[in-house]
């Protein structure tokens, strides 16, 4: 199982992470932080990642090169800061250790407003490839496997103002320059495109695993990148985790996942630990038809949500995220394990079972439906002093109208009400909807329960 569970720790949201948002203030300070940004404060984070990354068993990391060194105040003195970071990194390392991946972080700085691959200021276009340059270079001597590119600010707010085909070439001009970088300095790790919609742009030029192909494709770019597919960038694009990962794998470019998950009900990047079993089996029947994820692997992009404040929590929330990801390994093995069923093994399941019993599918009982809400609009709309929300809920399976398939809602005139939900119960005869509950409505101080009965079927 560990050859297929290749687990990495992300150093931002581990040891960056402080739980503040655009509404509060931070709520974690470690034990390990004094508060600074300075290089000594950079090398007990350093410290306290890998005494983290031994205590927990992993031997894979994932760094942006801002998050452990500061910046300096010039180019020069921001690569020497790295430099010594890098140098304590490869130290505590050894030789069981090293990154999945390095990346630099191109979005925070003030600089990088408008982007940086495809940033309209010529300076900010050199510096961001310097910039990249270096972090190759660290990542490579640090033995790291793969360099990800994740363009945050690469897209735009308005096409009013953006020549999006411009920008587009100059984005494929610095990743063939990359690439020309890579092999020049003798780094075997794959090269790494981490795809989003949106935020921090309104429209970022890597939306979703499809758009990235074409784009790849298209500047002849397809044989040296894979994509490293993040599930909650999946769900802010309108897809499923799954459907991205399908989507990367038979275009031959799934080479590295983001372990995270975010909230159906939510409309931004929250990185939550994925802790749904079958989301976590539908990502681990992907990784399996890839056949393993190898030099890439599953990241931790996922960070410790704002109320949960002790060291403790760090391991957790890492350990359940394994157990989840490791469970759905065991449940897509069955899956394909079972593989598919032959005609010997249909034949002997159609003689073991007998001749299949098709209940009725009540199609005459859920066209009634509309006439039936008339009817008690109808009924209702004699009383002039109430409103009345009434929901039916009618199903098909079998005669059982337990499950709702069919919502209707009635609204009537005026305030003064108290309702109760219920579904109606089996049919017995006739179609019945008889309420389970009592929908009470309250007139001067008489409580009235209602029941419809409707033709026989």
């Amino acid at each position: 199982m560990k050859d297929w569970m290749r687990f990495s720790v992300a150093f931002w949201h581990t040891f960056r992470g402080t739980g503040g948002d655009p509404f509060g203030a931070a709520t974690k300070m470690w034990p390990w932080e004094d508060g600074s940004n300075s290089l000594a404060m950079a090398k007990r984070r350093m410290r306290a990642n890998f005494e983290f990354l031994e205590k927990l068993g992993v031997d894979r990391w994932c760094f942006h090169d801002r998050d452990i060194a500061p910046n300096g105040r010039t180019l020069e003195e921001s690569n020497a800061n790295l430099d010594e970071i890098v140098a304590l990194a490869k130290e505590l390392q050894g030789t069981k250790i090293r990154p999945l991946w390095g990346t630099a972080q191109l979005f925070l700085h003030p600089r990088y407003m408008h982007g940086g691959a495809t940033s309209p200021q010529i300076g900010v276009y050199v510096y961001a490839a310097a910039q990249v340059k270096k972090a190759i270079e660290v990542t490579h001597y640090l033995g790291g496997e793969n360099y990800v590119f994740w363009g945050g600010r690469e897209g735009y707010q308005t096409l009013l103002n953006t020549d999006m085909e411009r920008e587009l070439d100059h984005m494929a001009r610095f990743f063939e320059a990359a690439v020309a970088y890579k092999k020049k300095i003798g780094f075997n790790g794959t090269l790494l495109i981490e795809p989003k919609p949106q935020e921090p742009t309104k429209h970022q030029y890597d939306w979703d695993a499809a758009t990235t192909a074409n784009f790849l494709r298209k500047y002849g770019l397809i044989g040296e990148f894979k994509l490293n597919i993040e599930c909650n960038h999946a769900t802010l694009s309108g897809h499923s985790c799954h459907h991205e990962l399908e989507t990367a794998r038979i275009n031959g470019l799934l080479g590295n996942i983001d372990a995270n998950t975010g909230d159906p009900q939510i409309g931004w990047d929250t990185d939550q630990f994925l802790m749904d079993i079958s989301e976590a089996t539908l990502v681990m029947l992907s990784v399996i038809k890839n056949g393993g994820l190898s030099p890439g692997g599953f990241n931790f992009d996922a960070k410790l949500r704002r109320e949960s404040t002790d060291v403790e929590d760090l391991f957790i929330a890492h350990v359940a995220g394994m157990d989840t990801l490791a469970r759905g390994l065991r449940n897509a093995a069955k899956l394909v394990e079972v593989g598919n069923a032959d005609f010997d093994l249909l034949e002997k399941k159609a003689m073991e079972w007998g001749e299949p019993q098709v209940p009725s599918g009540k199609q005459v009982s859920v066209k009634l439906l509309p006439k039936i809400c008339f009817i008690f609009s109808r009924f209702f709309d004699d009383f002039k002093d109430h409103v009345l929300i009434f929901l039916i809920c009618a199903g098909t399976r079998g005669d059982d109208f337990s499950i709702c398939n069919v919502d209707l809602h009635l609204q009537i005139r005026r305030p003064n009400l108290t309702f109760f939900a219920a579904n109606p119960p089996r049919p017995f005869g006739i179609f019945s909807t008889r309420i389970l509950r009592y929908y009470r409505v309250r007139l001067g101080f008489r409580i009235w329960n209602f029941a419809f009965e409707g033709e026989a079927i």
